[in-house]
């Protein structure tokens, strides 16, 4: 035996060390299992951090449903029985609608991790022609966030794709679909923390009677007022300053809820039972029905879940609610229903009366802090909705902060977070009544989540490619649930339901009135352009003076050259000695890559100095001033020239139509491997645009720079390289695009007046005239939104009368 272990540790040691392959193949498994962990904990965190955003709505709910449930005339029914079959509704609402269709279904539609309404709506744009804003590309389906989904194409789904194509008013209609959910979630957005929080504040009345209402109005709209102020933190911080506030009221519910479930009734348990529904109606009838309206408070806030996303990760999502909130969630309702099924009395005040008297003023505590958070996820619901509507065309342009470098989604959008404050606050003194309020915020949630099946019936057919016969199974399952809550919530219109259509309309009006405008100002665009026979026939002079320095004409146009070209060559009779027409459009996808924004293209024969440059956008996108735009499009240019030279097909000088080919140009690649040798230098006031000949522009700028010192950048110099096999027109041609830089970048860009014809009807002209208008003088300008220099900018006045 002795012997053997000898051998045994002789063998070990002798055993020849891994081989180079082997030990790469040890690293490989090492970090594949690194990566998998570190995969695992920020699913982790993020689930962590989601319910202080996403589920602090839904998991403040069990405040007030039980008392919303029981008000008219279902009074008359409040019996152990009933109360059974309420609890056995909202555990299968909260089964079937949050778990089944949304975390199961419904999280699988992301568009690239982006969530909401306008998201299956950029998934559907990008499967069919469904947009009416004629702006698509062919190049835009080559980016690689495009083509997202299912691969090949369902040859059923086709007669109804070409009927959707073919007829503009039902593409219409679906835009208005759309528009009319995100519409809703911003009314979510107003309802939201004013009902959260006047249902917390209730437990301080019902413990101190002689507290006031007004007081308790007052305090609540004290701590709506901090709520607001409080998001310019952004999601990332607030999310860690919410979350264990909401993970501690989750473990207290479902604490309680176990104990009253135990020591109240037991047999509550036996509710889980749909037979307790069919019960319930037996009992109530009509009655019964007209009470959907209380149960379905208990799914709100569900949408977020969807909207959020961005912030998030699916992954996240999925292990949050079912895991926890899910649980706590129903073990809490089954608690107060046992604790309701013996105490008749207490459903006017359900869920602070079935709290022991013990961890009262805990309990009401960690509700009010969860009420303040459950107000969370539909603001950030809404400034996600808002984003994605103004990047699409469908929003007046907003300020928009990017509040963490981690997640992209996370924003914060100024203006809309102080109108929902006015707003949220004149509804809470308006109606101080939860029961009014949750009339209307029933209305807001219902609508959203009939909305979102819709759309994702039709993602299921168009993007997913599967029957649709499946897509119609999905349809009219979760249409006749929702259907018939949404039924019996439209029932209380006259008791407060008003205020959540009047409000959607409203949001609605401002949606359609810009989007009209826009449309029709591109399409006015669109069939004004310069024809290209005349620039051609004027020379490379193009009759006019071509002084030194660069022009970029900004223009929505990413075809052609826009009208504003003409209407300036014609009243001024100079232009720079080169041009570069510059379009920042959004396409329907979330987030566009660095190694994609930008499109190149030459227009007109190499003479002419004129190209074509199409900066991309996805409706998630953060358009940030980083100071090195203009650098980036000269190296970019640069870059395409000698692409050019290598691959004569992308140039246009041979071709009829003298419209190039466009080529995508890496910002990493330009960055990293230039044609142009770079260097920079300190950019300061006696350096100040040294190459202009014209001292008294340089005083101006000089000024300029005294009274604006955050402005100051660092100046990037070019140069040619010392390269003899360069083709001598590529080095002329770069030589004067560095030259022309070197002599200063003007900003040219159409200030536009858009009017209705007087052949026009009488809507035409008061959606143009009046509306639109009116969103574009109190908008931010577009220059401002494009982060230009302002005193680099030149505005040409145009009128389109349209």
């Amino acid at each position: 035996m002795h012997r053997v272990d000898v051998d045994h540790e002789r063998d070990t040691m002798e055993q020849p060390p891994p081989t180079a392959a082997e030990q790469t193949q040890l690293e490989r498994r090492k970090g594949t299992f690194a990566s998998k962990f570190a995969l695992i904990s920020s699913n982790l965190l993020l689930a962590y951090q989601s319910l202080g955003v996403v589920y602090g709505d839904l998991s403040t709910s069990p405040l007030y449903v039980y008392r919303s449930i029981f008000v008219g005339k279902l009074q008359n029914y409040q019996t152990s029985e009933a109360i059974f079959g309420a609890f056995s509704l909202i555990f299968w609402t909260i089964t079937l609608i949050p778990l089944l269709k949304y975390v199961f279904v419904v999280l699988s539609a992301d568009d690239n991790g982006e969530g909401g309404a306008f998201a299956l709506y950029s998934l559907l744009c990008r499967h069919a022609k469904f947009s009416l804003l004629p702006n698509q590309q062919a190049a835009d389906e080559e980016l690689s966030a495009y083509k997202y989904g299912f691969s090949g194409q369902s040859t059923s789904c086709l007669p109804l794709k070409r009927f959707l194509e073919k007829h503009k008013k039902s593409r219409t209609v679906l835009l208005i679909v759309v528009l009319l959910g995100a519409c809703m979630v911003i009314g979510d957005g107003v309802l939201t923390p004013a009902m959260s929080v006047i249902s917390s504040m209730s437990g301080i009345q019902a413990a101190t009677e002689h507290l006031s209402h007004g007081a308790v109005l007052l305090l609540s709209c004290i701590i709506l007022v901090g709520l607001f102020a409080l998001q310019h933190s952004g999601t990332h911080r607030v999310g860690f300053l919410f979350a264990p506030i909401v993970t501690i009221w989750l473990i207290s519910i479902f604490l309680i809820g176990l104990y009253n479930t135990i020591i109240w009734n037991p047999k509550v348990v036996s509710a889980l039972s749909p037979y307790y529904i069919i019960e319930f109606f037996k009992e109530t009838g009509k009655d019964g029905w007209v009470s959907l309206g209380g149960v379905l408070l208990s799914i709100a806030g569900t949408e977020a879940m969807f909207a959020d996303l961005g912030h998030f990760t699916a992954t996240s999502m999925r292990i949050a609610f079912p895991f926890f909130v899910y649980p706590c969630l129903v073990v809490q309702y089954m608690g107060q229903a046992a604790f309701l099924s013996k105490n008749i009395d207490s459903i006017p005040n359900s869920f602070y009366n079935s709290v022991p008297e013990s961890v009262y003023w805990p309990v009401f505590v960690i509700a009010t802090l969860s009420a303040i958070v459950g107000s969370q996820a539909v603001i950030t619901a809404t400034f996600s909705i808002v984003k994605q509507c103004n990047a699409l065309g469908c929003f007046p342009r907003v300020k928009i902060v990017h509040t963490s470098k981690r997640i992209k989604g996370q924003i914060y959008v100024p203006e809309i977070n102080w109108i929902l404050m006015i707003l949220t606050l004149a509804v809470a003194v308006g109606f101080q009544d939860t029961t009014l309020i949750g009339n209307a915020y029933g209305i807001a949630c219902m609508t959203v989540m009939f909305i979102t099946t819709f759309l994702m019936a039709l993602v299921i057919i168009f993007v997913w490619q599967r029957s649709v016969a499946l897509a119609t199974s999905f349809l009219l399952l979760f249409w006749l649930i929702e259907g018939v809550y949404l039924s019996s919530a439209f029932i209380k219109i006259p008791q407060g339901g008003w205020v959540s259509l009047v409000l959607s309309f409203a949001f609605l009006t401002i949606m359609f009135v810009w989007h009209y405008g826009i449309r029709k100002k591109y399409n006015f665009d669109l069939h004004n352009k310069v024809p290209l026979k005349w620039l051609l026939g004027l020379g490379p002079s193009l009759g006019i003076v071509r002084v030194p320095g660069i022009g970029l004409i900004y223009s929505e146009l990413a075809t052609g050259v826009p009208s504003i070209f003409s209407h300036f060559v014609t009243n001024l009779p100079a232009f720079h000695n080169v041009l570069v027409f510059v379009c920042v459009k959004s396409v329907p996808v979330p987030f566009v890559s660095p190694d994609e924004r930008f499109l190149i293209g030459r227009i007109c024969p190499r003479p002419y100095r004129m190209y074509r440059c199409i900066v991309r956008y996805g409706y998630k996108d953060i358009q940030r001033d980083d100071g090195n735009f203009e650098d980036l499009l000269i190296q970019s240019i640069a870059e395409f020239i000698q692409m050019e030279a290598v691959e004569p097909q992308l140039s246009s000088s041979e071709s009829p139509s003298f419209d190039g080919r466009m080529a995508v140009i890496s910002t990493r690649s330009v960055q990293s491997g230039s044609t142009l040798l770079v260097s920079e230098e300190d950019f300061g006031i006696s350096n100040s645009i040294q190459s202009s000949k014209s001292l008294t522009l340089q005083s101006l700028r000089s000024a300029c720079d005294d009274e604006n010192p955050q402005m100051r950048r660092r100046r990037v110099r070019f140069c040619l390289p010392e390269n003899p096999s360069m083709d001598p027109a590529v080095r002329d041609e770069l030589s004067d695009l560095i030259q022309a830089k070197e002599a200063g970048v003007a900003y040219i860009m159409g200030h536009s007046y858009v009017k209705a014809r007087r052949s026009a009807s009488f809507l035409k002209k008061l959606l143009i005239d009046i509306g639109y208008s009116f969103l574009r003088k109190n908008c931010r300008g577009p220059a401002v939104a494009l982060n230009i220099p302002h005193i680099s900018l030149i505005e040409v006045g145009m009128i389109y009368y349209v």
